[in-house]
């Protein structure tokens, strides 16, 4: 298996995607709470670039059944239903809803990867089921959100830990580019507890604004079982 981790997606190709299986990684918080929202009910993410484009595809979908969802800054949209805080996305709030969602970065990190054959949603919070969905797959690529097209370590750190869970669970030879291999050291020595998303830079940036209370759900590894996929524009939990 050859896998390529990309740590921002002004890195990615996306011409050259093709035949890759891609997962996208925004783990503060964009692909958490994507994760949530759909292990509670929601039957599909529509991730887009703007707001503007999120609020006309909200519109022809049907305001009746569809949440806007998004943030500027850390900050929900002004007009929109819901922000990007995982805790927000409950099941009493989410289920049966369709959602359109646009963040500053995670959202428009799909875009990036819109060629490729296969896009696959990753957070700490579904890591284990996205590292099964992968295990057979011939080229993986890692895109991590970043921060305003900057490295982002909470990403880089989910990143890494998926690619130990593929190598180490794994029968193949594994081809990993140089990002991949830093991205697993990285792993080999942290994990994404509170105490780490609390001293990062856009975790930081979070309490600063009120919404440190995102780093419980952010930081829980495995607590879903599932994996969403995109189709088209939806996100919709793939079938097993």
């Amino acid at each position: 298996m050859k896998v390529d981790v990309h740590f921002t997606r002004a890195e990615v190709d996306a011409a050259a995607l093709g035949e890759s299986t891609v997962v996208v990684i925004d783990v503060l918080r964009a692909t958490t709470t994507i994760v949530e929202a759909l292990a509670n009910g929601a039957v599909g993410v529509y991730p887009t670039s703007s707001a503007a484009d999120a609020a006309q595809l909200a519109a022809s979908l049907g305001r009746e059944d569809t949440l806007l969802c998004g943030e500027r800054k850390g900050v929900k949209v002004d007009g929109f239903d819901l922000g990007n805080s995982p805790a927000e996305f409950t099941a009493e709030v989410v289920d049966g809803k369709k959602l359109v969602m646009s963040t500053t970065n995670g959202t428009r990190a799909f875009s990036s990867a819109s060629e490729a054959c296969r896009v696959l949603v990753c957070a700490f919070t579904n890591l284990g089921a996205v590292a099964a969905a992968v295990s057979a797959d011939e080229t993986l690529v890692v895109l991590c959100a970043g921060q305003g097209d900057r490295f982002s370590i909470d990403d880089a750190l989910c990143a890494g830990h998926l690619v130990r869970r593929v190598v180490e669970t794994g029968t193949n030879t594994f081809e990993l580019n140089d990002a991949a291999r830093a991205a697993r050291a990285l792993a080999e020595e942290l994990n994404p507890d509170r105490a780490f998303l609390e001293d990062i830079s856009a975790g930081r940036a979070l309490a600063e604004i009120g919404l440190a209370g995102d780093f419980e759900i952010c930081g829980e590894v495995d607590r879903h079982d599932i994996v969403p996929m995109m189709h088209n524009q939806a996100i919709t939990v793939a079938e097993a």
